[in-house]
């Protein structure tokens, strides 16, 4: 596990460095367009700051965006009760704690780091799991803090962002602008259009392959920290059997939840950020007493 850790740790670095390639890489297809080498770093500049300012904000977006309220200890006795028991196991500080209002079974955890966590349940969650069940799904979130998951998902968000906006926008410019007269190769510009095109699409590859791991890893945190492989298996099995759509749906954020919260289409078991739950279920079922 601490491996594991460790290895989310330098993927953060990893994740940063795949991102800045293309947002550079973007801002040079502008930068050869318009003739302004200086654009490049314009563009490279301004990305940075927005996913500076998103790393810090990022788990206010999310909360916001997903419909938590955050609660206290009188709330909510039952959850908040399990998550204080689970911070003091694993001698990490308490997380805030979010409640949605959202008959759709699921929770996520959020934040840039153990001291700023927050980890969140939907209201259909607690009503289908017992509390075997309940503790086995807020150990998976709170592992997902103590592997610094939520790091990672947190730049991962910022940056994926970040690269989109980018993309729309100089799409626009290529379609709609005004192009200086300098004589570019046409060839540049196909290639130029197709990297704006398939920027975004590369990082949103990038962020569902980092989230399948963590869902992974994070199953295996969270038994090793409630050492009940069928507890968790079971609370799993509930999520497949009960899941739904929830009603505050975002792509932004989708890969935050332990359970894939979006509609599900034809390519969803191809392109979700989630791996499927048969797997994970699977797994705990093969190897729940060998972690």
């Amino acid at each position: 596990m601490y491996k594991a850790i460790a290895a989310n740790k330098r993927n953060t670095v990893l994740i940063m460095a795949v991102f800045v390639a293309l947002i550079t890489g973007i801002g040079y297809v502008v930068s050869a367009f318009y003739g302004e080498p200086t654009i490049t770093y314009w563009v490279l500049s301004g990305a940075a700051i927005y996913a500076f300012i998103q790393y810090f904000l990022a788990s206010k977006l999310a909360v916001a965006m997903t419909g938590s309220k955050e609660i206290q200890k009188k709330d909510n006795p039952r959850l908040y009760r399990i998550v204080e028991n689970l911070s003091i196991t694993l001698g990490i500080p308490m997380p805030k704690v979010y409640v949605m209002d959202d008959p759709a079974p699921n929770a996520f955890a959020t934040g840039r780091n153990p001291k700023h966590a927050i980890v969140a349940a939907t209201t259909g969650l607690m009503d289908i799991m017992d509390d075997r069940e309940l503790e086995a799904v807020m150990a998976h979130e709170m592992g997902h803090v103590q592997n610094y998951d939520i790091r990672v998902s947190m730049i991962a968000f910022g940056l994926v962002s970040a690269i989109a906006l980018l993309s729309d926008i100089v799409l626009r410019m290529f379609i709609f602008g005004d192009r200086r007269e300098s004589n570019v190769n046409p060839i540049m510009i196909v290639v130029g259009l197709i990297v704006v095109v398939l920027a975004p699409i590369i990082a949103a590859i990038v962020q569902m392959a980092v989230s399948r791991q963590r869902e992974y890893l994070a199953d295996v945190t969270g038994v090793m920290t409630t050492r009940d492989s069928d507890g968790m298996a079971s609370a799993l099995e509930k999520l497949r059997q009960y899941g739904q759509p929830m009603k505050h749906q975002n792509t932004a954020t989708s890969h935050l939840f332990i359970s894939n919260p979006l509609k599900k289409g034809s390519f969803s078991k191809l392109f979700s950020t989630h791996p499927p739950l048969e797997d994970r279920i699977k797994r705990l079922r093969e190897h729940g007493y060998t972690f």
